[in-house]
């Protein structure tokens, strides 16, 4: 984690001068080191999990054990690893290895072989280890795995890939798929928690709790209650298999260890010696556990396997003692190693909770962003994978069974290696996971949540695609609370989440964005050092005797481990010393290590006691440690006990301790793309975050490559004038995403009411805001055929009049041919039989055919059967299309209005755009007219100016360091002129604000919204129009808008609107009776009868004179037939 001098590089002003640069646009040496930043937490956590972590993995993994006829058979993974993707052994091709692009364009998964070693034994004698294949397992672009490692600008630009290509995604099935990062609960920290809900777990549970996420060092997580009871005992609650159980203290307690019942008393009551309720307690949990005549350590886990061997499916052959054994390691603080450590950790949460229940302690949030961590990609993956080794065993077991029931099985190697082939492997689950997003597993991993773990990474442009991978989610469990409390944005968050970068509406508060210079800790450390030197720190160990009574230490914990007691006095120069070592990186200690004291402070406040957290997935910013002049990694629960400065004035000697690195950096990088956001209004900046990530741009330069189904693109974008200072840290130009446009301020003509704003007409002519739509159609033409065929090729008959001179002889249109409603689009053979089909382009759109690529099949035998054809769509900007500029100021082009007939100023000039002046006053975007400003004076003297918020302030102030730029360039202080009316030519009396603003166009277009309907498809039960855009459909006139029109008396339009226009039917009815359903049709007459006319007559009635037609909805009809299926009989009164 070299994050020490990454933040010294920021530029101080933006510049346009790279974009003159003679090298400017040519491949680099390297890679933009800030931008392969953003995706480090994805890809760091994978590498660490698919080498170190599936090692450590494998090796917890316990063998299965099993009765085969009279013998105990055992299968063990000793061994996994995976190797990068590569085509197929024993296919004939030039490069073995396969790369991303190959897979994008062919719509395949980008996946590598998982291997494994699997031992076997017989009665305990180890008879040989097999080497087997586990399927595939997708890999993520960018990572140690994948064949792009490693590679210069220069190469991925020839293996068709960005020249800044980021990595940190799966491809499957095609599409780029991000794994969503999640807030989890810390690991391996007791949490104190308030739950009503608990009350009802059982008679005498109370509110109160202790919750600890136990996780080991390959991520497998338990989660682990203690419970307070009334009666003063606690009740230990862990969850295995998804099931609840539930264990007296005491049992778990005297099961851990072989203690006297006062050692363990004395333990417990360490601190609290003179509390004699607790010791009541204490004692009381102890004599429970003797009046089951437990009294030793044996005989109580005697006691606990009996009662727990159902639910562990363990083989008949374990004695109780050994299920109860499993129970411990499998279930309780499984985060640590030995049965010792567990019951230090048990003792020290009981205190907690006693201290917590007597309220002497206050309740952690668990909202708060102290006492959470994120889950990784990484940690997803290799859990997964983890549990799906697992059951392979067991399937591996079932298949051996299967096979015995049918003959006589001798179990020798090569059976085992049959039993072992057929066994289901790992592919398909894998691929889904990524695919949707919805998790399977028989344990859930210690999640709250199974679906929505995947997201697609869709390239609209590049700030939509670099968010995805800085979001952090707080789980679906949450979207669906009724309560606000989830959502706040709580003050422990500054620095680490973005307080602006939240989308608004439902998942608002949700979908959080970490800050431009948060990261997340992936690698590991090992403590076994660390607890040396704190033992020469003067730290005592947990069965030792401190200097001080207990009542006077504060505990230390490491890493969810109790390690011992310090006396109060000695505390803080313990934390400070540990401190310099990690600023300094002398004695081992890890830069990413969190060192945290909690004093106490004669109130209720947290529960004190020194923490320190070396483990993964924290999060964790940089900041400058004033007393040693360097930088300083920080984590989320250590940040709310320091003292930490923004700007140099606010600096206490003796009490500020650190400095922040930037004013912005509590940030993301989306919202610091906002130019002078600290002038605008917060939910302004907000919207704009939203808009940046859907903006018409350059989402990639890779255009003839990809095969995305949908990709935007700006023709003439720019690279703006006034911009922060973060966009040249971050490159942005590459990925420029609009204009630089001269707006007016003026309410001109009434077409600009509500946010519309006027476009001149002659700048849409020179291609301001031109742009283009990119759809791929990927026709596979085996899905076209019954299973077995194999005779469907691309190809035209050459006799064919529907394609002469529309297709080429290969069946597909010539690239570059312009393709229009109706005409041929492809046409294909069938060998066999000589047909040949043709199939018409549907869209009601032109579009331009911009590129197809032929497309081989997974093992490169494919003849010509799939093809991926790119077609480009001219979108120019239209009325109703949607604009923004980067202040959340959104608004429809309402009109393209005449040059001629538009305001001028003195010198001619005529503004791209009018903006309406009432957009101002009630949002308070002070930002966008500072832009304004800034932009004019950057065109008038060459400039490019630093819009990075926090530069200008009350003293500084931005106007007059504007208004002085824009007098030397001969303009108004103001930035206002005075213009002439287009119309008349006369002088408007009010000045007007007029400057350069940078304008946005936005995805949201009239050609995708449109809707229209004359004659369509019926819904065939009711006869009623269908809806829906895509089937032209029509739109649905509901209960409300029915309202509307009986308000206004227009009976009659309803009635065409209801009646006529959806499902008018002609029906026949018998007067008499009043039945629509017995009216039939006579039989028809013989063939040499002169009658031609048939009537129709009543069955009840038997007469034909009783027979009139009426008009009613067809809907009708269809409900009294239904009425009838339920025996009732509905009479119709016809007068």
């Amino acid at each position: 984690m070299d994050s020490v001098n990454k933040w010294l590089h920021l530029p101080s002003q933006p510049s346009l001068k790279k974009l003159t640069q003679p090298g400017y646009g040519l491949p680099k040496e390297q890679q933009h080191p800030p931008l392969q930043e953003l995706t480090r937490a994805h890809i760091d956590s994978f590498n660490q999990a698919m080498t170190e972590g599936l090692r450590i993995a494998v090796q917890a993994m316990r063998p299965l054990e099993f009765a085969f006829r009279n013998d105990h058979v055992s299968f063990a993974i000793v061994d996994a690893s995976i190797s990068p993707p590569m085509v197929p052994k024993g296919n004939i091709c030039k490069e073995a290895r396969i790369y991303p692009a190959e897979c994008r364009g062919r719509r395949s998964t980008y996946r590598g072989k998982l291997t494994a070693d699997i031992s076997w034994s017989l009665n305990g004698v180890q008879k040989g280890v097999i080497k087997q294949s586990l399927g595939y397992v997708p890999m993520m672009v960018k990572s140690k795995l994948c064949n792009l490692y490693g590679l210069s600008p220069k190469e991925l630009v020839e293996h068709h890939e960005e020249e800044q290509e980021m990595g940190g995604y799966f491809i499957i099935n095609g599409i780029e798929k991000v794994i969503r990062m999640l807030i989890m609960p810390r690991r391996n920290f007791p949490i104190s928690m308030i739950r009503p809900k608990w009350k009802g777990r059982g008679p005498g549970y109370t509110q109160y709790g202790i919750t600890v996420r136990c996780v080991r060092d390959e991520h497998t997580a338990v989660n682990m209650n203690l419970h307070y009871l009334e009666n003063g005992s606690v009740m230990v609650n862990f969850i295995y298999q998804k099931e609840l159980f539930f264990i007296p203290l005491g049992f778990a307690l005297k099961a851990l260890v072989d203690f006297t019942d006062y050692q363990i008393f004395s333990e417990l009551i360490k601190g609290k010696e003179d509390n004699s309720f607790y010791r009541d307690c204490v004692t009381q949990m102890l004599r429970m556990v003797m009046e089951e005549g437990c009294h030793t350590q044996k005989k109580v886990l005697k006691f606990l396997g009996e009662r727990f061997r159902v639910k562990f499916y363990l083989p008949d052959w374990y004695t109780d003692e050994q299920v109860a054994e499993f129970l411990l390691s499998q279930c309780i603080c499984i985060h640590l190693n030995s049965n010792l450590e567990k019951f230090y950790m048990l003792c020290y949460m009981t205190r907690k909770l006693f201290t917590f229940a007597k309220e002497e302690c206050m309740e952690e949030n668990p909202d708060s962003l102290m006492s959470h961590e994120v889950l990784t990609p990484g940690q997803l993956i290799l859990m997964f994978l983890k549990e799906k080794m697992e059951s392979w065993l067991v399937s591996a077991k079932l298949n051996l069974d299967k096979k015995s029931q049918k003959s006589t099985v001798v179990l020798s190697s090569e059976t085992i290696m049959k039993v072992f082939t057929s066994a289901s492997d790992l592919t398909k689950p894998c691929e889904y996971l990524l695919a949707t997003g919805n998790l399977n597993s028989k344990t859930g991993l210690g999640m709250l949540q199974a679906s929505g773990l995947a997201v697609v990474a869709d390239k609209l442009n590049f700030i939509r695609y670099l968010s995805h991978f800085r979001c952090v989610h707080r789980g679906a469990a949450f979207a669906k609370m009724r309560t606000t409390s989830v959502r706040r944005l709580l003050p422990e968050s500054w620095g680490f989440l973005c307080p602006v970068h939240t989308p608004d509406g439902e998942p608002c508060g949700l979908m959080n964005h970490m800050t431009a210079s948060c990261e997340i800790v992936t690698q590991t450390s090992f403590s076994a050092s660390l607890l040396l030197l704190l033992c020469s720190l003067g730290v005592t160990p947990p069965d030792g005797i401190p200097g001080k009574p207990f009542a006077d230490c504060y505990q230390v914990v490491l890493d969810g481990s109790m390690v011992g007691w310090i006396e109060k006095d000695l505390a803080p120069v313990l934390v400070n010393t540990l401190r310099r070592f990690k600023v300094t990186q002398e004695r081992k200690i890890a830069p990413w290590a969190e060192i945290v004291l909690i004093p106490v402070t004669g109130k209720a406040s947290l529960y004190p006691g020194v923490f320190i957290f070396t483990t993964p997935c924290r999060m964790m910013r940089p900041v400058r440690n004033l007393a040693l002049g360097k930088e300083e990694l920080i984590g989320t629960l250590e940040q709310v006990f320091m003292n930490i400065a923004i700007y140099e004035g606010e600096i206490v000697p003796e009490v500020t301790t650190h400095q922040e690195l930037f004013p912005h950096s509590m940030m993301s990088v989306v919202a610091n793309f906002i130019p002078y956001s600290d002038h605008n209004q917060s939910p302004r900046n907000m919207y704009q975050c939203q808009m940046g990530k859907q903006t018409m741009g350059f989402p990639l330069m890779t255009y003839q490559d990809r095969s995305d189904n949908k990709l935007y693109r700006l023709q003439t974008p720019q690279s703006p004038l006034v911009r922060p200072s973060m966009y040249d840290y971050y490159e942005m130009d590459n990925y420029p995403v609009g204009t630089n446009a001269i707006v007016a301020v003026i309410s001109y003509t009434g077409y600009d009411m509500e946010d519309a704003m006027i476009l001149n007409k002659s700048s849409w002519e020179r291609g301001f805001a031109h742009g283009s739509v990119y759809k791929t159609d990927f026709i596979d033409l085996s899905k076209k055929i019954k299973d077995g065929e194999d005779n469907l090729v691309f190809g035209i008959k050459v006799d064919d009049e529907r394609v002469v001179g529309k297709l080429d002889t290969d069946g597909l249109p010539p690239v570059g041919s312009v393709l229009q409603y109706g005409e041929p689009y492809y046409g294909y053979l069938n060998l066999n039989s000589g047909e040949n089909f043709v199939i018409f382009y549907k869209s009601k759109e032109n579009c331009v055919v911009d590129n197809i690529k032929v497309c081989s099949n997974d093992l490169g035998i494919g003849k010509f059967k799939s093809v991926c054809i790119t077609m480009r769509v001219p979108r120019n900007p239209t009325i109703g299309d949607k604009f923004a500029s980067r202040h959340g100021q959104k608004g429809i082009l309402s009109r393209l209005w005449p040059s001629e007939d538009m305001p001028f100023t003195e010198s001619g000039m005529v503004p791209d755009i009018l903006f309406n002046p009432h957009g101002f006053p009630s949002r308070m975007t002070i930002g966008m007219l500072i832009e304004s400003m800034a932009g004019k004076s950057a065109a008038l003297h060459g400039l490019c100016h630093d819009a990075t918020p926090f530069t200008f302030s009350e003293e500084n102030s931005a106007l007059e360091y504007f208004g002085e730029m824009l007098k030397a360039g001969g303009y108004n202080f103001y930035g206002t002129e005075r213009l002439y009316s287009g119309i008349s030519g006369m002088e408007l009396e009010a000045d007007i604000f007029i400057g350069v603003v940078y304008y946005q166009r936005l995805r949201h277009m009239v050609s995708d919204k449109f809707q229209v309907r004359t004659t369509g498809a019926r819904d065939k039960v009711t006869n009623q129009p269908v809806g829906g855009r895509n089937v032209q459909g029509g739109i649905r006139f509901g209960e409300m808008e029915r309202d509307a029109l009986l308000a206004h008396g227009t009976s009659f339009l309803l009635h065409d609107r209801l009646f006529n226009c959806s499902d008018r039917s002609v029906a026949h009815v018998c007067v008499e009776c009043g039945s629509l359903l017995s009216p039939f049709l006579e039989k028809p007459p013989p063939s040499w009868s002169a009658m031609r006319n048939r009537q129709h007559y009543c069955t009840f009635c038997n007469r034909t004179d009783t027979i009139d037609t009426i008009s009613v909805p067809y809907v009708f009809r269809y409900f009294v037939a239904e009425l009838a299926a339920l025996n009732i009989s509905v009479k119709l009164g016809v007068s």
